[in-house]
């Protein structure tokens, strides 16, 4: 009798344990997310169309050389503000001295022969003119004079070839500006074409954008627009200087540079931007867009947390189009005037209990 005792109070136990449990259970799973849900409006006006861009230095370049040598001495490094003229490389210019050193020793020699021949020119002319020598005297020696006279000249051209080939070997800043690159080293082979040194000056910067040929029609020169800076999370104007009309080279995409403001924001080139076109239209379209805040990916899905009837999260897989500055376009998977989920105070996942504030 009093084992059966024993035994009942310890089924009584874990029934009383078990409902506890279950209750808690039931509590806890009861508990609601507090969330802001927003609607979206079936008629959005596109008030501008965004590209991206990287930022450029207006003045930049990449300097190389048409002479094939060692480099003998590269006297900047990267990061160098350097002035016009100044030293940037220097290549192995030996052969060249000795060709200087033959072309000036030839001009000598022509000079020499061409002094001498005018000599004779000049007075071979008054003896003609006294009737003293004969015509064939006088053109012979006015041919000799004209070839002396030639070979100087071609003297002094040779020299002039040489000298230009020297600025090949020394390569000088074409302007001023800061070394951006340093492609080789001493002792290196400097080849034809080859990039030695890059420098851009840092005065001004401008935006090279890819314009789809659908969009290319709604910018005009002249146009103000805002370039968003993506890593600055900065915002500079800036103004459309140029606008390609040809697409043949760049796989459909149409070219526009868009000249930026003097700014403080610490722009460099390189940055990757969002360049905002304002396109002035009185149509509206059913184009359904949505704050990037309440986009939810995972690898390359993207989506939005919805709220379901039974007031549960519920999370929506899409498929994106174009972004337009803090907002992106839903080309399918949300229908208009459907709401969605752009904050919570805890945790979404798919079928959590949601409250909406």
């Amino acid at each position: 009798m009093k084992t059966i005792y024993t035994t009942t109070l310890l089924a009584l136990a874990i029934l009383a344990t078990s409902c506890g449990s279950d209750e808690k259970k039931l509590v806890a799973d009861t508990t609601a997310i507090s969330v802001k849900v927003s609607s979206i409006n079936e008629s959005n006006n596109n008030p501008f169309l965004t590209a991206s861009g990287t930022i450029e230095a207006v003045n930049s370049a990449n300097l190389s050389t048409r002479m094939m040598g060692y480099v003998t001495n590269i006297p900047v490094n990267v990061g160098d503000k350097v002035k016009k003229g100044q030293l940037l490389v220097a290549i192995n210019n030996s052969d060249l001295q000795a060709r200087r050193s033959q072309v000036n020793a030839g001009i000598m020699e022509a000079t020499a022969a061409f002094t001498n021949t005018e000599k004779d020119y000049n007075r071979f002319k008054n003896l003609f003119a006294d009737a003293s020598a004969s015509q064939k005297e006088l053109d012979d020696i006015t041919a000799n004079y004209n070839m002396a006279k030639a070979r100087l000249e071609g003297a002094k051209q040779m020299k002039n070839e040489v000298d230009a080939q020297f600025t090949y070997v020394n390569i000088r800043a074409p302007f001023d500006g800061v070394i951006t690159g340093k492609f080789i080293k001493n002792g290196d082979m400097a080849n034809p074409g080859m990039p030695l040194v890059a420098m851009e000056m840092p005065a001004g910067f401008e935006v090279t954008a890819s314009i789809p040929e659908s969009d290319i029609s709604k910018i005009t020169l002249g146009t103000a627009t805002t370039v968003l800076v993506k890593s600055l999370n900065k915002e500079v104007k800036g103004k459309v200087t140029e606008v390609s009309s040809s697409a043949k080279n760049t796989g459909g995409q149409y070219m526009v540079k868009v000249a930026l403001d003097k700014t403080e924001v610490p722009i460099l080139s390189g940055m990757f931007v969002t360049v905002q076109f304002p396109v002035e239209t009185q149509e509206k379209t059913d184009m359904v867009l949505v704050p990037q805040e309440a986009i939810v990916t995972n690898g390359q899905l993207s989506g939005v947390y919805t709220v379901s009837e039974s007031n549960t999260a519920l999370l929506r897989w899409l498929r994106l189009g174009r972004t337009f500055g803090n907002q992106v376009e839903v080309l399918s998977g949300l229908s208009s005037n459907e709401t969605f989920i752009i904050s919570a105070d805890g945790k979404l996942y798919n079928g959590v209990k949601v409250s909406i504030q």
